[in-house]
Protein backbone atom coordinates (compact mmCIF):
# COMPACT_ATOMS: atom_id res chain seq x y z
CA UNK A 1 0.00 0.00 0.00
CA UNK A 2 1.28 3.69 -1.10
CA UNK A 3 2.40 5.66 1.73
CA UNK A 4 0.57 8.70 0.13
CA UNK A 5 -2.21 9.64 -1.86
CA UNK A 6 -2.00 10.17 -5.56
CA UNK A 7 -3.43 12.80 -7.56
CA UNK A 8 -6.19 11.76 -8.38
CA UNK A 9 -7.24 10.75 -4.95
CA UNK A 10 -5.88 14.07 -3.13
CA UNK A 11 -7.89 16.32 -5.83
CA UNK A 12 -10.86 14.24 -4.83
CA UNK A 13 -10.99 14.26 -1.17
CA UNK A 14 -9.80 17.58 -1.12
CA UNK A 15 -12.76 18.62 -3.21
CA UNK A 16 -14.99 16.25 -1.05
CA UNK A 17 -14.06 18.79 2.03
CA UNK A 18 -14.61 21.45 -0.07
CA UNK A 19 -18.23 20.54 -0.67
CA UNK A 20 -19.01 19.40 2.69
CA UNK A 21 -17.68 22.54 4.57
CA UNK A 22 -19.56 24.32 2.28
CA UNK A 23 -23.18 22.54 2.91
CA UNK A 24 -22.09 22.95 6.70
CA UNK A 25 -21.51 26.81 6.30
CA UNK A 26 -24.84 26.78 4.17
CA UNK A 27 -26.66 25.30 6.96
CA UNK A 28 -26.51 28.15 9.55
CA UNK A 29 -28.58 30.66 7.51
CA UNK A 30 -31.46 28.35 7.86
CA UNK A 31 -32.57 26.32 11.09
CA UNK A 32 -29.68 24.18 11.33
CA UNK A 33 -30.48 21.18 9.01
CA UNK A 34 -28.62 19.08 11.19
CA UNK A 35 -29.58 15.95 9.20
CA UNK A 36 -27.98 17.74 6.45
CA UNK A 37 -25.44 18.61 8.50
CA UNK A 38 -24.82 15.17 9.45
CA UNK A 39 -23.77 13.50 5.51
CA UNK A 40 -21.89 16.69 5.33
CA UNK A 41 -20.04 15.75 8.53
CA UNK A 42 -19.50 12.04 7.26
CA UNK A 43 -18.24 12.84 4.18
CA UNK A 44 -15.18 14.81 6.00
CA UNK A 45 -14.92 11.87 8.08
CA UNK A 46 -14.75 9.79 5.21
CA UNK A 47 -12.09 12.35 3.85
CA UNK A 48 -10.22 12.35 6.63
CA UNK A 49 -9.99 8.42 7.75
CA UNK A 50 -9.01 7.30 4.00
CA UNK A 51 -5.93 9.56 4.42
CA UNK A 52 -4.70 8.73 7.41
CA UNK A 53 -4.89 5.30 6.84
CA UNK A 54 -2.62 5.44 3.97
CA UNK A 55 -0.47 8.34 6.04
CA UNK A 56 -0.09 6.22 9.14
CA UNK A 57 -0.15 2.78 8.07
CA UNK A 58 4.05 2.30 7.51
CA UNK A 59 4.14 3.82 11.22
CA UNK A 60 1.54 1.88 12.55
CA UNK A 61 3.78 -1.10 10.79
CA UNK A 62 7.30 0.46 12.31
CA UNK A 63 5.21 0.42 15.86
CA UNK A 64 5.04 -3.29 15.52
CA UNK A 65 1.32 -2.83 14.28
CA UNK A 66 1.10 -5.69 11.47
CA UNK A 67 0.09 -8.60 10.68
CA UNK A 68 0.04 -11.84 8.12
CA UNK A 69 -2.66 -12.42 5.81
CA UNK A 70 -3.24 -16.18 6.90
CA UNK A 71 -4.95 -16.81 3.26
CA UNK A 72 -2.88 -15.38 0.98
CA UNK A 73 0.41 -17.33 -0.77
CA UNK A 74 2.35 -14.50 -0.06
CA UNK A 75 2.13 -13.92 3.50
CA UNK A 76 3.27 -10.13 3.66
CA UNK A 77 3.03 -8.14 6.73
CA UNK A 78 0.02 -5.69 6.19
CA UNK A 79 -0.60 -2.64 8.94
CA UNK A 80 -3.01 -3.74 11.90
CA UNK A 81 -5.69 -1.78 14.45
CA UNK A 82 -6.79 0.74 11.23
CA UNK A 83 -10.02 0.55 13.19
CA UNK A 84 -8.83 2.69 15.89
CA UNK A 85 -8.14 5.73 13.19
CA UNK A 86 -11.38 4.88 12.25
CA UNK A 87 -12.90 5.03 16.02
CA UNK A 88 -10.98 8.06 16.49
CA UNK A 89 -11.79 10.16 13.79
CA UNK A 90 -15.35 8.87 14.65
CA UNK A 91 -15.50 10.15 17.85
CA UNK A 92 -14.27 13.65 17.02
CA UNK A 93 -16.94 14.14 14.52
CA UNK A 94 -19.45 13.27 16.26
CA UNK A 95 -18.35 15.43 18.86
CA UNK A 96 -17.50 18.55 16.51
CA UNK A 97 -20.95 18.04 15.56
CA UNK A 98 -22.95 18.05 19.11
CA UNK A 99 -24.06 22.40 18.48
CA UNK A 100 -25.69 21.30 15.62
CA UNK A 101 -29.28 19.37 16.56
CA UNK A 102 -30.03 22.04 19.18
CA UNK A 103 -28.91 24.95 16.89
CA UNK A 104 -32.64 26.00 17.10
CA UNK A 105 -32.83 25.62 20.81
CA UNK A 106 -29.45 27.11 21.02
CA UNK A 107 -30.60 30.10 19.05
CA UNK A 108 -33.86 30.69 21.17
CA UNK A 109 -32.00 30.44 24.49
CA UNK A 110 -30.17 33.33 23.08
CA UNK A 111 -32.77 35.53 20.93
CA UNK A 112 -35.40 35.89 22.89
CA UNK A 113 -36.89 32.55 21.56
CA UNK A 114 -38.90 31.94 25.05
CA UNK A 115 -35.43 29.91 26.48
CA UNK A 116 -34.84 32.45 28.72
CA UNK A 117 -33.54 31.79 31.87
CA UNK A 118 -36.68 31.53 34.90
CA UNK A 119 -34.38 32.80 37.37
CA UNK A 120 -33.30 36.05 38.58
CA UNK A 121 -29.41 37.91 38.38
CA UNK A 122 -28.60 37.21 41.96
CA UNK A 123 -29.05 33.22 41.43
CA UNK A 124 -27.44 33.62 37.60
CA UNK A 125 -24.18 34.23 39.51
CA UNK A 126 -24.58 31.18 41.81
CA UNK A 127 -26.07 29.06 39.72
CA UNK A 128 -25.94 29.43 36.52
CA UNK A 129 -28.16 29.54 33.89
CA UNK A 130 -31.27 26.92 33.43
CA UNK A 131 -32.76 27.05 30.28
CA UNK A 132 -36.30 25.42 30.92
CA UNK A 133 -37.17 25.09 27.34
CA UNK A 134 -33.84 23.05 26.70
CA UNK A 135 -34.09 19.34 25.33
CA UNK A 136 -31.59 18.65 28.21
CA UNK A 137 -32.59 14.70 27.98
CA UNK A 138 -32.02 14.43 24.71
CA UNK A 139 -28.02 15.99 24.88
CA UNK A 140 -27.52 13.55 28.22
CA UNK A 141 -28.36 10.81 25.74
CA UNK A 142 -25.99 12.21 23.23
CA UNK A 143 -23.30 12.58 25.54
CA UNK A 144 -24.06 9.00 27.45
CA UNK A 145 -23.34 7.90 23.97
CA UNK A 146 -20.02 9.22 23.20
CA UNK A 147 -18.76 7.79 26.62
CA UNK A 148 -19.97 4.33 25.71
CA UNK A 149 -18.48 4.47 22.71
CA UNK A 150 -15.44 5.95 24.18
CA UNK A 151 -14.88 3.25 26.55
CA UNK A 152 -15.41 0.63 24.10
CA UNK A 153 -12.78 1.81 21.97
CA UNK A 154 -10.32 1.61 25.11
CA UNK A 155 -11.51 -2.01 25.04
CA UNK A 156 -10.22 -2.57 21.67
CA UNK A 157 -7.16 -0.69 21.57
CA UNK A 158 -6.25 -2.55 24.75
CA UNK A 159 -7.37 -5.84 23.26
CA UNK A 160 -5.32 -5.14 19.74
CA UNK A 161 -1.97 -4.05 22.36
CA UNK A 162 -2.06 -6.96 24.76
CA UNK A 163 -4.49 -9.63 22.91
CA UNK A 164 -6.56 -9.78 25.88
CA UNK A 165 -8.19 -13.69 26.94
CA UNK A 166 -11.39 -13.35 25.48
CA UNK A 167 -13.03 -15.16 28.44
CA UNK A 168 -11.45 -11.40 30.65
CA UNK A 169 -13.40 -9.37 27.68
CA UNK A 170 -16.34 -10.73 27.04
CA UNK A 171 -18.18 -8.68 29.40
CA UNK A 172 -16.63 -5.76 29.26
CA UNK A 173 -19.06 -3.98 27.08
CA UNK A 174 -21.42 -4.55 29.80
CA UNK A 175 -19.50 -1.94 31.81
CA UNK A 176 -19.27 0.68 28.97
CA UNK A 177 -22.61 0.52 28.74
CA UNK A 178 -23.25 1.86 31.70
CA UNK A 179 -23.59 5.57 30.89
CA UNK A 180 -26.51 4.95 28.47
CA UNK A 181 -28.25 2.74 30.78
CA UNK A 182 -28.26 5.12 33.53
CA UNK A 183 -29.53 8.01 31.18
CA UNK A 184 -32.05 5.36 29.36
CA UNK A 185 -33.10 4.95 32.98
CA UNK A 186 -33.37 8.47 34.33
CA UNK A 187 -35.11 10.20 30.84
CA UNK A 188 -36.88 7.12 29.59
CA UNK A 189 -37.29 4.70 32.09
CA UNK A 190 -40.08 2.28 30.11
CA UNK A 191 -39.83 -1.35 30.81
CA UNK A 192 -42.46 -2.31 29.67
CA UNK A 193 -42.94 -4.59 26.15
CA UNK A 194 -46.14 -4.87 24.09
CA UNK A 195 -47.43 -8.84 24.82
CA UNK A 196 -48.66 -10.95 21.52
CA UNK A 197 -52.65 -10.47 21.05
CA UNK A 198 -52.53 -14.56 21.83
CA UNK A 199 -50.80 -14.11 24.96
CA UNK A 200 -52.62 -10.93 26.08
CA UNK A 201 -55.37 -12.51 27.94
CA UNK A 202 -52.85 -14.16 30.63
CA UNK A 203 -50.58 -10.96 30.56
CA UNK A 204 -52.02 -8.31 29.69
CA UNK A 205 -51.58 -5.91 26.91
CA UNK A 206 -47.98 -4.57 28.69
CA UNK A 207 -45.61 -6.54 30.60
CA UNK A 208 -43.14 -5.03 33.10
CA UNK A 209 -39.76 -6.79 32.92
CA UNK A 210 -38.67 -4.09 36.04
CA UNK A 211 -34.86 -4.59 36.25
CA UNK A 212 -35.10 -7.81 33.80
CA UNK A 213 -35.63 -4.97 31.04
CA UNK A 214 -32.31 -3.68 31.66
CA UNK A 215 -30.09 -6.84 32.09
CA UNK A 216 -31.25 -7.61 28.32
CA UNK A 217 -30.20 -3.71 26.99
CA UNK A 218 -26.96 -4.40 28.82
CA UNK A 219 -26.61 -8.29 26.87
CA UNK A 220 -27.37 -6.19 23.83
CA UNK A 221 -24.48 -3.86 24.81
CA UNK A 222 -22.28 -7.24 25.32
CA UNK A 223 -23.72 -9.27 21.70
CA UNK A 224 -22.94 -6.85 19.43
CA UNK A 225 -19.59 -6.03 19.56
CA UNK A 226 -18.50 -9.59 20.14
CA UNK A 227 -20.99 -11.04 17.35
CA UNK A 228 -19.12 -9.10 15.09
CA UNK A 229 -15.78 -10.07 16.42
CA UNK A 230 -16.78 -13.67 16.24
CA UNK A 231 -17.66 -13.75 12.28
CA UNK A 232 -14.60 -12.33 11.24
CA UNK A 233 -11.62 -13.65 9.46
CA UNK A 234 -11.09 -13.10 6.18
CA UNK A 235 -10.59 -9.64 3.99
CA UNK A 236 -13.48 -7.27 4.74
CA UNK A 237 -15.83 -9.34 6.50
CA UNK A 238 -15.69 -7.14 9.53
CA UNK A 239 -15.96 -3.99 8.03
CA UNK A 240 -18.75 -5.39 5.39
CA UNK A 241 -21.38 -6.76 7.42
CA UNK A 242 -21.23 -3.84 9.26
CA UNK A 243 -21.98 -1.45 6.24
CA UNK A 244 -25.19 -3.83 5.60
CA UNK A 245 -26.38 -3.87 9.23
CA UNK A 246 -26.02 0.24 9.35
CA UNK A 247 -27.42 0.77 5.37
CA UNK A 248 -30.40 -1.06 6.73
CA UNK A 249 -30.80 0.80 10.12
CA UNK A 250 -30.87 3.83 8.06
CA UNK A 251 -33.38 2.29 5.75
CA UNK A 252 -35.84 1.71 8.94
CA UNK A 253 -35.05 4.91 10.20
CA UNK A 254 -36.17 6.71 6.69
CA UNK A 255 -39.13 4.48 7.48
CA UNK A 256 -40.04 6.53 9.96
CA UNK A 257 -39.00 9.81 8.31
CA UNK A 258 -40.68 8.90 5.26
CA UNK A 259 -43.76 11.83 4.02
CA UNK A 260 -46.85 8.82 4.71
CA UNK A 261 -45.61 8.43 8.20
CA UNK A 262 -47.57 10.56 10.63
CA UNK A 263 -46.42 13.69 12.00
CA UNK A 264 -45.33 14.83 14.42
CA UNK A 265 -44.61 10.78 15.10
CA UNK A 266 -43.42 10.43 18.58
CA UNK A 267 -40.37 8.20 17.48
CA UNK A 268 -38.93 10.76 14.85
CA UNK A 269 -36.44 11.97 17.46
CA UNK A 270 -35.37 8.83 18.19
CA UNK A 271 -34.88 7.77 14.87
CA UNK A 272 -32.85 11.14 13.73
CA UNK A 273 -31.02 10.54 16.73
CA UNK A 274 -30.28 7.28 14.95
CA UNK A 275 -29.08 8.80 12.11
CA UNK A 276 -26.65 11.50 13.56
CA UNK A 277 -25.09 8.42 14.79
CA UNK A 278 -24.72 6.16 12.02
CA UNK A 279 -24.00 8.32 9.00
CA UNK A 280 -20.65 9.19 10.46
CA UNK A 281 -19.53 5.80 11.01
CA UNK A 282 -20.92 4.81 7.35
CA UNK A 283 -18.27 7.75 6.57
CA UNK A 284 -15.44 5.95 8.72
CA UNK A 285 -16.31 2.70 7.28
CA UNK A 286 -16.02 3.14 3.83
CA UNK A 287 -12.69 4.69 3.71
CA UNK A 288 -11.81 1.24 5.97
CA UNK A 289 -13.42 -0.98 3.36
CA UNK A 290 -11.73 0.40 0.66
CA UNK A 291 -8.29 -0.79 2.14
CA UNK A 292 -9.68 -3.72 3.92
CA UNK A 293 -11.74 -5.34 0.54
CA UNK A 294 -9.83 -8.25 -0.79
CA UNK A 295 -6.94 -8.28 -1.24
CA UNK A 296 -6.73 -6.20 2.15
CA UNK A 297 -4.21 -3.51 2.11
CA UNK A 298 -4.05 -3.53 5.96
CA UNK A 299 -6.08 -5.01 8.82
CA UNK A 300 -9.27 -3.75 10.62
CA UNK A 301 -7.97 -5.14 14.02
CA UNK A 302 -10.03 -6.11 17.36
CA UNK A 303 -11.07 -2.33 17.80
CA UNK A 304 -13.44 -1.86 15.04
CA UNK A 305 -15.31 -4.63 15.84
CA UNK A 306 -15.93 -3.53 19.37
CA UNK A 307 -17.01 -0.05 18.15
CA UNK A 308 -19.08 -0.84 15.26
CA UNK A 309 -20.73 -3.27 17.08
CA UNK A 310 -21.38 -0.78 20.51
CA UNK A 311 -22.62 1.87 17.99
CA UNK A 312 -25.39 -0.61 16.55
CA UNK A 313 -26.23 -1.18 20.60
CA UNK A 314 -26.02 2.42 21.57
CA UNK A 315 -28.72 3.84 18.50
CA UNK A 316 -31.09 0.40 19.48
CA UNK A 317 -31.53 1.36 22.69
CA UNK A 318 -31.66 4.73 22.79
CA UNK A 319 -33.20 5.22 19.62
CA UNK A 320 -35.53 2.65 21.59
CA UNK A 321 -35.40 -0.10 18.24
CA UNK A 322 -33.59 -2.86 20.31
CA UNK A 323 -36.02 -5.59 19.31
CA UNK A 324 -35.60 -4.24 15.30
CA UNK A 325 -31.90 -4.22 15.74
CA UNK A 326 -31.82 -8.03 16.74
CA UNK A 327 -33.79 -8.82 13.80
CA UNK A 328 -31.13 -7.15 11.60
CA UNK A 329 -27.93 -9.12 13.51
CA UNK A 330 -30.00 -13.04 12.71
CA UNK A 331 -26.41 -14.34 10.83
CA UNK A 332 -24.42 -12.96 14.06
CA UNK A 333 -27.07 -14.79 16.30
CA UNK A 334 -26.60 -18.00 14.31
CA UNK A 335 -23.15 -17.94 14.13
CA UNK A 336 -23.17 -17.51 17.74
CA UNK A 337 -25.26 -19.99 18.70
CA UNK A 338 -23.28 -22.16 16.36
CA UNK A 339 -20.37 -21.58 17.56
CA UNK A 340 -21.14 -21.75 21.20
CA UNK A 341 -19.55 -25.77 21.24
CA UNK A 342 -15.93 -24.23 20.62
CA UNK A 343 -16.31 -20.65 22.62
CA UNK A 344 -17.40 -22.88 25.45
CA UNK A 345 -15.15 -25.20 25.15
CA UNK A 346 -17.31 -28.42 24.86
CA UNK A 347 -15.63 -28.96 21.32
CA UNK A 348 -11.89 -28.00 20.98
CA UNK A 349 -11.10 -24.51 20.00
CA UNK A 350 -8.42 -23.69 18.46
CA UNK A 351 -6.53 -20.12 18.72
CA UNK A 352 -7.93 -18.83 15.19
CA UNK A 353 -10.74 -20.57 13.31
CA UNK A 354 -10.74 -18.91 9.93
CA UNK A 355 -10.96 -21.32 7.01
CA UNK A 356 -7.36 -22.62 6.29
CA UNK A 357 -5.99 -21.32 2.86
CA UNK A 358 -4.89 -23.94 -0.46
CA UNK A 359 -1.68 -22.61 -1.78
CA UNK A 360 -2.28 -25.02 -4.52
CA UNK A 361 -5.43 -23.97 -5.22
CA UNK A 362 -5.62 -20.40 -4.21
CA UNK A 363 -9.25 -21.43 -2.89
CA UNK A 364 -10.36 -21.70 0.78
CA UNK A 365 -11.26 -24.46 2.73
CA UNK A 366 -13.01 -25.50 5.96
CA UNK A 367 -10.47 -25.26 8.85
CA UNK A 368 -10.69 -28.06 11.27
CA UNK A 369 -10.43 -28.84 15.17
CA UNK A 370 -8.12 -32.07 15.73
CA UNK A 371 -9.69 -34.34 18.86
CA UNK A 372 -5.78 -35.70 20.96
CA UNK A 373 -8.75 -37.89 22.50
CA UNK A 374 -12.16 -39.40 20.95
CA UNK A 375 -15.21 -37.35 21.91
CA UNK A 376 -17.88 -39.09 24.71
CA UNK A 377 -20.24 -41.01 23.32
CA UNK A 378 -23.29 -37.80 23.97
CA UNK A 379 -21.05 -35.30 21.81
CA UNK A 380 -19.81 -38.06 19.10
CA UNK A 381 -23.50 -38.46 18.72
CA UNK A 382 -24.53 -34.79 18.21
CA UNK A 383 -21.14 -34.57 16.00
CA UNK A 384 -22.40 -36.84 14.11
CA UNK A 385 -25.57 -35.96 13.74
CA UNK A 386 -24.57 -32.54 12.37
CA UNK A 387 -22.62 -34.38 10.09
CA UNK A 388 -25.63 -36.22 8.44
CA UNK A 389 -27.41 -32.95 8.20
CA UNK A 390 -24.63 -31.29 6.77
CA UNK A 391 -24.05 -28.94 9.35
CA UNK A 392 -20.64 -30.32 9.83
CA UNK A 393 -17.93 -32.20 8.50
CA UNK A 394 -15.91 -35.24 10.95
CA UNK A 395 -13.45 -37.51 9.76
CA UNK A 396 -12.72 -40.51 11.81
CA UNK A 397 -10.33 -43.37 11.82
CA UNK A 398 -10.06 -47.15 11.40
CA UNK A 399 -12.03 -47.35 14.71
CA UNK A 400 -14.83 -45.07 13.62
CA UNK A 401 -13.76 -42.59 16.07
CA UNK A 402 -14.11 -39.01 15.57
CA UNK A 403 -10.30 -37.44 14.78
CA UNK A 404 -11.03 -34.27 13.26
CA UNK A 405 -14.44 -31.81 12.99
CA UNK A 406 -14.60 -28.68 10.73
CA UNK A 407 -14.61 -25.62 13.16
CA UNK A 408 -18.26 -23.93 14.23
CA UNK A 409 -18.24 -20.86 11.92
CA UNK A 410 -21.06 -19.52 9.71
CA UNK A 411 -17.47 -18.93 7.19
CA UNK A 412 -16.53 -22.94 7.19
CA UNK A 413 -20.11 -23.49 7.19
CA UNK A 414 -20.66 -22.01 3.97
CA UNK A 415 -17.89 -23.87 2.57
CA UNK A 416 -19.10 -26.97 4.09
CA UNK A 417 -21.81 -26.24 1.60
CA UNK A 418 -21.14 -24.51 -1.33
CA UNK A 419 -17.14 -25.96 -1.39
CA UNK A 420 -13.58 -24.61 -1.50
CA UNK A 421 -13.85 -20.75 -2.95
CA UNK A 422 -11.99 -17.77 -3.44
CA UNK A 423 -11.46 -15.28 -0.26
CA UNK A 424 -14.31 -12.33 -1.95
CA UNK A 425 -16.57 -14.95 -3.21
CA UNK A 426 -16.65 -16.15 0.23
CA UNK A 427 -17.51 -12.44 1.59
CA UNK A 428 -19.50 -11.37 -1.05
CA UNK A 429 -21.77 -14.98 -0.23
CA UNK A 430 -21.52 -14.30 3.08
CA UNK A 431 -22.57 -10.38 2.40
CA UNK A 432 -25.51 -11.79 0.20
CA UNK A 433 -26.86 -13.63 3.14
CA UNK A 434 -26.67 -10.58 6.07
CA UNK A 435 -28.51 -8.14 3.46
CA UNK A 436 -31.39 -10.85 2.64
CA UNK A 437 -31.56 -11.68 6.47
CA UNK A 438 -31.80 -7.82 7.29
CA UNK A 439 -34.43 -7.12 4.84
CA UNK A 440 -36.41 -10.48 5.74
CA UNK A 441 -36.27 -8.55 9.27
CA UNK A 442 -37.46 -5.27 8.65
CA UNK A 443 -40.50 -7.35 6.56
CA UNK A 444 -41.31 -9.13 9.80
CA UNK A 445 -40.93 -6.57 11.92
CA UNK A 446 -42.85 -3.56 10.00
CA UNK A 447 -45.46 -6.14 7.88
CA UNK A 448 -45.69 -9.75 9.43
CA UNK A 449 -45.72 -8.54 12.77
CA UNK A 450 -49.00 -7.35 12.35
CA UNK A 451 -50.04 -11.17 12.81
CA UNK A 452 -49.19 -10.80 16.51
CA UNK A 453 -49.39 -7.25 17.42
CA UNK A 454 -52.45 -5.21 17.07
CA UNK A 455 -50.71 -2.35 15.33
CA UNK A 456 -46.87 -1.05 14.06
CA UNK A 457 -45.51 1.84 16.02
CA UNK A 458 -44.66 3.17 12.57
CA UNK A 459 -48.21 4.56 12.17
CA UNK A 460 -48.85 5.16 15.76
CA UNK A 461 -53.10 5.22 16.94
CA UNK A 462 -53.98 3.71 13.21
CA UNK A 463 -55.45 0.60 14.72
CA UNK A 464 -54.56 -2.47 12.12
CA UNK A 465 -57.77 -4.83 11.14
Amino acid sequence: MAATLSRVETLTLVSLSAACVGIIANTFHGNGEPLIASIAFSGIAFAFTFSLIRWLGPVFVRAGLKGRDMCKSRKVEIPETMGALCAVVYLLTIIVFIPFPFYKDIVAATSGGGNRDVVVELEQVETGRFLHRFPHSKLASYLSAILSLQAVVLLGIGDDLFDIRWRHKFFIPAFASIPMLVVYFVDFGVTKVVVPVPFQHYLGELLDLGWLYYAYMAAIAVFCPNSINILAGINGIEVSQSLVIAFLLVLNDALYLAPDTPYPHPATDSHLFSLYLLLPFIGVSLALWWHNWFPAKVFVGDTYCYFAGMVFAVVGILGHFSKTLLLLFIPQVFNFIYSAPQLFRVVPCPRHRLPSFNARTGLLEPSVTQWQHPPSRPVAAILNLLHRSRLLQVEKNGKGEIVESTNFTVLNLWLVWFGPMREDMLAIGILVMQMSCGLLGLVVRHRLALWVFKEDNRGFGILVR
